[in-house]
């Protein structure tokens, strides 16, 4: 692991350059500080958010905010550190405003049958998925836990949102960046106990609900000419209707999920009635486009639109592998999900 990446790193001569001319109120200079911060500040909004457009936003706002206090920030910490400070603080405050995000699983139990036309429930704010370009594969820090996509992965992501606020950053801080629980308890303003009480809390809820196994681990083992293949065929199944093709995919308590529509699926049985009904049959003409996803496999999803004469952008499936299998689909349904993979919004 580089310098580079500690929490703890001090200034080299040009970042010390910049923050002095910074302070004097030149923005390129502070743009040039940021700049090798921003790809992972992202990734922190993001797991503390469940959502990229919101990441945007937060990031955004942390940076305008670090730009202002510039004045007030203390040397004798790293410019990384106090830049972490102010973007936690900018996510807890949009935390205690916006509450937490959530996946299909957490409103209810599974349907048995397909729900043919399942309409998006907008009154809930729903976990979106993220673009994983640029993050690194190892950990943040050599004294962090979880490496940089394991921390991304949907079901990791998924439980944060079920944690306060509080507990969710003071676990981010401690186990995804290596920052020490006396830096902790300086940057959210409390008391180095109450972060351990914090983190232990923490640390026993994410144990309930997130795999041992996680797909970093998963998706080396298989190796990439599997994943393609799982891929391929995934898109192939829909493009052709081939039922078949597709239950050799699957796992036998395989889920699915289609957010924003509410209801999901479990099971092989259920699961097949639902995708022999709706998407394999009912749908139209879909094209596929392979991407990756919150650190997993996944397919971007486009179907067949008339009036456009084309293939439109319709959702970002994320495959999470069980072994050779596919164990979860999250369908996450909208447009504005492929754009934020830098895919077309439409094929010919």
């Amino acid at each position: 692991m580089t310098a580079s990446t500690s929490p703890r790193r001090t200034a080299g001569p040009a970042e010390a350059g910049d923050l002095a001319l910074a302070r004097d109120g030149d923005g390129a200079a502070f743009g040039r500080l940021v700049a090798p911060l921003r790809r992972e500040l992202h990734a922190h909004c993001y797991r503390m958010l469940g959502s990229s457009h919101d990441a945007d936003d937060a990031l955004q706002e942390a940076l305008l905010r670090a730009w202002r206090g510039l004045g007030r920030f203390a040397e004798r910490g790293s410019l990384r550190s106090w830049l972490y400070t102010v973007a936690t603080r900018t996510c807890l405050d949009l935390v205690a405003a916006g509450g937490r995000r959530a996946l299909p699983v957490d409103l209810g139990p599974s349907s048995e049958r397909a729900v043919v036309g399942d309409a998006p429930l907008t009154e809930v704010a729903w976990l979106g998925p993220y673009d994983d370009a640029g993050l690194g594969a190892g950990p943040a820090a050599p004294e962090a836990r979880y490496e940089q996509r394991e921390a991304v992965e949907l079901a990791f992501v998924a439980a944060l949102q079920h944690l306060p606020g509080n507990q969710r950053a003071a676990l981010l801080l401690f186990e995804v960046l290596g920052f020490t629980a006396a830096e902790i308890a300086e940057m959210m303003d409390t008391s180095t106990a109450s972060v351990n009480s914090a983190l232990a809390r923490a640390r026993r809820l994410v144990a309930e609900r997130v795999p041992s196994r996680t797909q970093q681990r998963t998706l080396r083992e298989l190796g990439d000419a599997r994943l393609r293949e799982v891929a391929t065929g995934f898109a192939t199944a829909l493009e052709r209707g081939d039922a078949d093709a597709l239950v050799a995919l699957l796992a036998e308590d395989v889920t699915w999920s289609m957010p924003p529509l509410p209801h999901w699926y479990h099971g092989i049985g259920p699961v097949m009635d639902f995708a022999t009904r709706i998407p394999l049959t009912t749908c139209g003409s879909w094209q596929h486009l392979p991407v990756r996803a919150n650190g997993q496999l996944a397919v971007g999803s486009y179907l067949w639109d008339e009036a456009a004469g084309a293939h439109v952008s319709w959702s970002v499936n994320v495959l999470t592998m069980r072994g050779e299998l596919v164990g979860e689909v999250t369908s996450f349904v909208g447009a504005e999900h492929l754009g934020l993979f830098g895919l077309p919004a439409s094929l010919p």
